[in-house]
């Protein structure tokens, strides 16, 4: 791979957008493979992106592709393709995807004489627009060293957490904390709101002290503040990411009590049809459930 890498990107959605901008800005040669928005696709060739119309022409231009897609049947179809063509570069998972695939096509790659990396992310849009987010990345030494560069456009904090797929198991251990917050949270102020203590006392009384964090504080952005737009992650992704955990915890011979538990809540907000909201709404759909009325919240 060349000194500064031509770069191909996959899934320029909410978070892929501002990494695919960071690469660009940063002076990488930056190819995208067309996305269902075209509004990121536009934005991206007015910074100086090239767009390639298939996978087949994204192998041919690029030495490193960057994935960020929503899951691992995604991720397979697309490093098939790329392998199909003839790729021989780096590909970077930033998805979250399930540590068993990914060690599975890590193999695959190297038998086609490429490289895979895992490398999910952390944080929000936000943060992916500014260049701020957290990555954790798995592969071998030099296969991270080699693709760091182009992953600092993006991570304001990247760790090298262990070989091919450690990346991703790291991610599910982090997503399964914080999805468990939010499934704690909506149940408390479920009881809460049956027994007079309404959002607003409850958000008094934890904000500030020892059990606050900056998780609990964009969660009830939405819940006492009402903003939308607070944590912009699906329902649907949530319980997509609590599958892979509980799959993996099962694949490990772990009892999965707790992660089941909070992986069957995101299932059954999914199944009322709420799998497009974001994740703050998990405290409106337990309310729901229970029949607990707005103004006793």
């Amino acid at each position: 791979m060349s000194g500064t890498p031509r770069v191909g990107f996959v899934g320029v959605g909410l978070m892929g957008h501002g990494m695919a901008k960071n690469i660009v800005e940063a002076g990488y040669p930056l190819t995208v493979v067309g996305h269902r928005n075209r509004d990121p696709v536009k934005d991206l060739k007015t910074r100086g992106a090239e767009e390639a119309s298939d996978l087949a022409g994204l192998a041919a231009a690029a030495e490193l592709v960057v994935l960020c897609l929503p899951g691992s049947p995604e991720v397979e179809t697309a490093v098939e393709a790329l392998l199909a063509a003839g790729f021989q570069g780096t590909v970077v998972d930033c998805s979250t995807s399930n540590p068993v695939s990914t060690r599975q096509l890590a193999a695959r790659c190297a038998a086609a004489g490429a490289a895979l990396v895992d490398a999910p992310l952390s944080r929000t849009p936000k943060e992916a627009w500014e260049g701020t987010l957290d990555c954790m990345a798995g592969g071998a030494e030099a296969d991270f060293e080699r693709v760091r560069p182009v992953i600092d456009c993006w991570a304001g904090r990247l760790l090298h957490v262990g070989d091919v797929g450690a990346g991703h198991t790291m991610k599910l251990l982090n997503n399964f904390i914080s999805l468990g917050y939010a499934t704690l949270y909506s149940e408390a102020l479920a009881i809460g709101a049956k027994n007079g203590v309404d959002a607003a006392t409850f958000h008094d009384v934890i904000s500030g002290g020892r059990m606050d964090c900056g998780f609990y504080q964009t969660f009830m952005a939405y819940v006492v503040g009402g903003d939308p737009e607070a944590h912009r992650f699906a329902l649907a992704n949530a319980h997509k990411d609590m599958r892979y955990l509980v799959s993996l915890a099962n694949e490990s011979g772990i009892s999965s009590h707790v992660s089941s538990v909070v992986k069957n809540g995101f299932a059954a907000a999914e199944a009322q049809g709420r799998g497009a909201d974001y994740l703050p709404t998990l405290s409106d759909f337990v309310q729901d459930m229970n029949g607990i009325r707005r103004d006793e919240r």
